[in-house]
C-alpha cells in the first residue's frame, strides 16, 4: 500500500513538473527610451558624464531579473532607443509601441515625458531621468511613477543634514540655466522647511574659465556676512567645482557639487549594495550613478510586480506599485515603495563627496507621522494633483 502511495505521488509530481515545462513562459518586454539634451560648453569638463548612463542600469536589471524569473517562467527582454532629439524619442516610443510594448523606463528631460505620456495613454512609464518638481506635485501624469528622486528630495536631504551639523547660515549661489533655478528653489523650500537662514544669495554670471582664475575670482566672489556653509545650485558644472577649499570664509561647500545628496553613487556598499555595484562594473565598465539605479530600480519594480501578480498588464502593475503591497529591495537598509498621491519612489538619499559616503538621510530625529522617508520630498498635503 506504501508503494502505491509513493508511486502515486511521483507520478503526480512528474506530471506537475512536466506540465510547468511545457508552461508557456510569459515574455515580458519593456522599453527603454533616452533622450539628454546637449549640455551646450561646460567649464568644469575634465570628467565628462557617461553617455550611457541608464541604458546600463536598465541592462543590468534585466539580467536580474531573469536570473530569478526563470523559475517563474517569465522571460525578461529590453529594448532600448537612444537619440539625440526629443521629436526621434516620440517616433522611437511610437515604435514601440506600434510592436505591443506597454511599459516604458525613460530617461529624459521633463517636457519630453510629459509628450510620450500623452502620446502612450495606455502605458505604463518609468521616469528615470528627470528630477522636476513639478511632475510630482502640481501636474503628476497618472501613466507615470518616477524612481529618480525629485530635487525636493535631494535638498530635504542636504539641508536635514546642515541642521543636524548646525549649519545654520547659508550663502547660496544659482547658475543661471533653468535647472540651476529650480535647484536653487528647492534649496530655498529645504531652509525654510527646516529653519536654516539664507545670509546671502548670488547669482554666478561670469563665463571664465575657472580653472585658470578660480583663485581670483572665488574669494572676492563668496564675500559677504559671515556663513556656516555654501550651497551652490550648478546642475551643469560650469562653476561649482571650484568653490571648495577658495571660499571667503573657510566653509563647507554643499549642493551640486561638494557635498552632494543623490540617489545612487559607487560609495554606497551597505546592505548589499557592494554586489550591486560589482554586477554592474562587469557589465558597464564603470560605476554605477543615479540615472542607472533609478533605470535598475525601475525594470526591478516591473519584474516585482509581474513575479506577484503574474501578469504583465501596466494598469495591474501600476496599482500594486502604489499600494504598500510591492516587494521591492533596493539595497537601501529600508523597504521601498510608491507614494500613492504622486508616484514618487521613497527611498533613503545619500550625501557624498567624490570618493566616500558621508551620511544618509533621512537624518535621525526628523520625524513623520507614517514613514520618516516621506521627510523628504513632498508630502501629501504639499500635492495638489491626486492619482485616480
Amino acid at each position: 500500500m506504501r508503494r502505491l502511495v509513493s508511486y502515486a505521488l511521483v507520478s503526480l509530481l512528474a506530471a506537475a513538473t512536466a506540465h510547468a515545462g511545457d508552461a508557456t513562459p510569459l515574455q515580458v518586454r519593456i522599453g527603454y527610451l533616452g533622450y539628454r539634451p546637449d549640455p551646450g560648453p561646460l567649464l568644469s569638463n575634465v570628467i565628462a558624464e557617461p553617455a550611457d548612463a541608464g541604458l546600463r542600469g536598465a541592462e543590468l536589471a534585466i539580467v536580474d531579473s531573469n536570473s530569478t524569473g526563470r523559475f517563474l517562467k517569465h522571460d525578461y527582454r529590453l529594448e532600448s532607443a537612444s537619440v539625440d532629439t526629443p521629436e526621434a524619442l516620440l517616433q522611437a516610443a511610437r515604435a514601440q509601441h506600434d510592436q505591443g510594448l506597454r511599459l516604458f523606463v525613460v530617461n529624459a528631460p521633463a517636457a519630453s515625458l510629459r509628450q510620450l505620456s500623452a502620446a502612450l495613454p495606455d502605458s505604463l512609464l518609468f521616469n528615470a531621468g528627470s528630477p522636476d518638481d513639478s511632475l510630482r506635485t502640481t501636474d503628476c501624469l497618472g501613466n507615470v511613477l518616477h524612481s529618480l528622486p525629485d530635487r525636493a528630495m535631494l535638498a530635504d536631504a542636504l539641508v536635514q543634514f546642515s541642521v543636524v551639523r548646525k549649519w545654520q547660515r547659508a550663502l547660496l549661489i544659482v547658475g543661471q540655466t533653468p535647472e540651476d533655478q529650480a535647484y536653487a528653489a528647492a534649496l530655498r523650500r529645504a531652509m525654510k522647511r527646516f529653519g536654516m537662514k539664507i545670509v546671502a544669495e548670488k547669482t554666478w554670471q561670469f563665463d571664465n574659465d575657472q580653472r585658470r582664475s578660480a583663485q581670483a575670482d572665488m574669494p572676492l566672489f563668496t564675500q559677504t556676512a559671515e556663513y556656516d556653509v555654501v550651497l551652490v545650485a550648478d546642475e551643469r558644472g560650469d562653476f561649482g567645482e571650484y568653490l571648495p577649499y577658495q571660499t571667503w570664509y573657510p566653509r563647507p561647500v554643499a549642493g551640486t557639487q561638494g557635498l552632494t545628496p543623490t540617489g545612487w553613487h559607487k560609495t554606497v556598499e551597505t546592505y548589499g549594495a557592494a554586489q550591486l555595484q560589482k554586477r554592474f562594473e562587469a557589465l558597464a565598465g564603470r560605476w554605477m550613478n543615479d540615472r542607472d539605479f533609478a533605470a535598475w530600480i525601475a525594470v526591478r519594480s516591473i519584474a516585482s510586480a509581474v513575479g506577484k501578480l503574474r501578469q504583465d498588464a501596466p494598469l495591474a502593475i501600476r496599482q500594486l506599485a502604489l499600494s504598500d503591497q510591492l516587494p521591492l529591495d533596493g539595497f537601501k537598509g529600508r523597504k521601498l515603495s510608491y507614494r500613492p498621491w504622486n508616484g514618487q519612489l521613497r527611498q533613503p538619499i545619500a550625501l557624498i563627496q567624490p570618493r566616500a559616503l558621508v551620511s544618509t538621510s533621512p537624518q535621525d530625529g526628523f520625524l513623520h507621522p507614517s514613514n520618516e522617508m516621506d521627510s523628504l520630498g513632498y508630502d501629501q498635503p504639499e500635492v495638489s494633483c491626486r492619482y485616480p
